[in-house]
């Protein structure tokens, strides 16, 4: 008998298969890291190879299916979620013809033409989309159509990238509302495509496909993906979402005024707002949630987890080899060197991701200041902390804005998933520097786990999304701040100010490069 769920999930810097029981237990999962590489001669691209990228898939279904001991009759429907931002062009025949990942940014120069269209042109687009250009479809569109003419003339649907995946599976080419909303091109009110800004931007209606909600049943699988798979035919693919708003509902951010914050390969901090609001500074973004009466207020540190990785890799080669040989992950180990550092790091200052200013959206050059030549002092275990710590501190900075622009979700436990919650000292350093109480779910990968939910619904287990979201949370332990920290982190956050906007005089000027600037900007 078919009982279990299984989430395909394209992540930033992964992808995965997880599956789950009936009751939303996690039972296995299979990743494999990925990256997005540029254009040859395309200046800030970052591609998605959808061929490579359905191979890495395919691999995980299988890897997580044999872990599993399960195998494709076992599982009862399918899923999926993926980073927002990224789109897919199909041609006439429903091949995919060109993708690109969520951070590419190559329409630099279509954005700044956008925005030169008229002085309220982006602001018209934001009240109605809850999206700047900086991320959006249409720029990217009108590269296609500037730069790649054959190719943009033989676009015959587009879609979000996990959208793609539920086309790969079922031949069906759809789009649901929580990831279709971060292109920029539907209306936040109607959950649908925005005839208004569809024609404004100049584009075919006919290029964007029918609209699904999260937990509606798209189709089922055809011979061929389960072939290429090793599930079944037959089987019921059910419209997952963006990876952020499927983690709210995996974490039971599910009411108005919740809030939470996805510590993954980029860190986002989410508050359930009502519809109708969108901030008049545009320092914010607003999606569509996926309960269907809501939507997400949302700000977005960058960066986080590859910050990370790009640590891990350059300077954590010991701890990489002592971890293989220890069956622990390197992360825990650097932990274990950033807890001998104290709260404050000795006053290091990393410089990656700013606070979230949507309308005017650029970075700092990634670097640590404030280093000392006393190995003691600038060791590697207190530049990994520096790192944990800069990173919660960001974070509060965009919740408050994102609190202080919807006028709740500032009171409450504050909770946290994503790999960052995984760590021993990460969820206590942002408690700290928040001074709110953490709670963290025993399902950490809260993403993969709202997109079961999904799944469960689709197929009738239960009346809709949000009652699947609350009968699969479950709570493994919560995080008491430590006052005194908070203190130290105070001056932290306040000293991070000042040296990131001198930081970003030094790009202004030309001197130093950004690490990320937004199309446009």
């Amino acid at each position: 008998m078919s009982t279990h769920l299984l989430v395909l999930d394209a992540g930033t810097g992964s992808g995965r298969a997880v599956i789950f029981d009936p009751d939303g237990n996690q039972v296995a999962m299979a990743q494999e890291e990925w990256r997005h590489l540029p254009e040859p001669g395309v200046s800030g691209s970052m591609g998605f190879d959808t061929e490579a990228g359905w191979a890495l898939l395919t691999r995980c279904i299988r890897n997580a299916l044999a872990d599993s001991t399960l195998d494709g009759g076992d599982i009862a429907a399918v899923s999926s979620t993926s980073m927002r931002e990224g789109i897919v062009l199909y041609d006439a025949d429903g091949q995919a013809i060109w993708a690109c990942a969520n951070v590419d940014s190559r329409a630099s120069e279509e954005v700044a033409a956008l925005k030169a269209q008229a002085p309220e042109m982006e602001r018209d687009f934001y009240r109605i989309s809850g999206e700047t250009f900086a991320l959006g479809a249409l720029p990217r569109l009108n590269w296609l159509r500037k730069h790649r003419p054959a190719l943009f003339d033989r676009a015959h649907k587009m879609s979000m990238i996990n959208d793609w995946i539920g086309a790969r599976l079922t031949g069906e080419i759809t789009t649901e509302p929580t990831n279709g909303s971060t292109n920029g091109l539907m209306d936040l009110g109607t959950r649908d495509w925005s005839d208004t800004l569809i024609a404004r931007a100049g584009l075919e209606r006919s290029l964007f496909p029918r609209v699904v909600e999260p937990g509606e049943m798209v189709g089922v699988l055809t011979k061929i993906a389960a072939d290429e798979t090793g599930l079944k035919p037959g089987t019921p693919f059910v419209a997952g979402g963006g990876d952020v708003q499927l983690g709210a509902v995996g974490l039971g951010v599910l009411e108005p005024g919740q809030a939470a914050i996805l510590g993954g390969t980029f860190w986002q901090q989410i508050v359930n707002i009502p519809q109708g609001l969108v901030d008049e500074t545009m320092r914010l973004r607003v999606n569509a949630a996926a309960p269907a009466d809501m939507n997400q207020a949302e700000a977005i540190t960058f960066f986080v987890g590859l910050a990370a990785r790009w640590f891990r890799d350059a300077f954590g080669g010991p701890e990489k080899q002592a971890a293989k040989a220890q069956g622990r992950d390197a992360y825990d180990l650097l932990e274990d060197l950033a807890m001998q550092a104290p709260p404050g790091a000795h006053g290091i200052i990393p410089i990656f991701s700013d606070a979230m200013d949507f309308g005017n959206w650029y970075h700092a050059a990634p670097s640590f200041l404030n280093l000392s030549i006393d190995p003691e002092i600038a060791s590697k275990g207190a530049m990994f902390r520096a790192l944990q710590e800069n990173a919660a501190i960001v974070a509060a900075e965009n919740l408050d804005r994102v609190v202080e622009f919807a006028g709740m979700g500032g009171d409450g436990p504050l909770i946290m998933a994503g790999g960052a919650s995984k760590g021993r000292l990460w969820p206590q350093v942002l408690a700290d520097v928040t001074g709110r109480h953490l709670r963290i779910p025993k399902v950490r990968e809260a993403t993969a786990l709202g997109a079961a939910a999904a799944a469960a619904s689709g197929i009738g287990r239960f009346a809709n999304l949000t009652e699947a979201g609350r009968a699969f949370v479950r709570w493994e332990r919560e995080v008491t701040p430590n006052l005194e920290n908070r203190a130290v982190y105070a001056m932290a956050r306040d000293r991070w100010r000042a040296a990131y906007a001198a930081q970003k005089q030094l790009v202004d000027a030309g001197i130093t490069t950004s690490m990320w600037r937004a199309p446009g900007t």
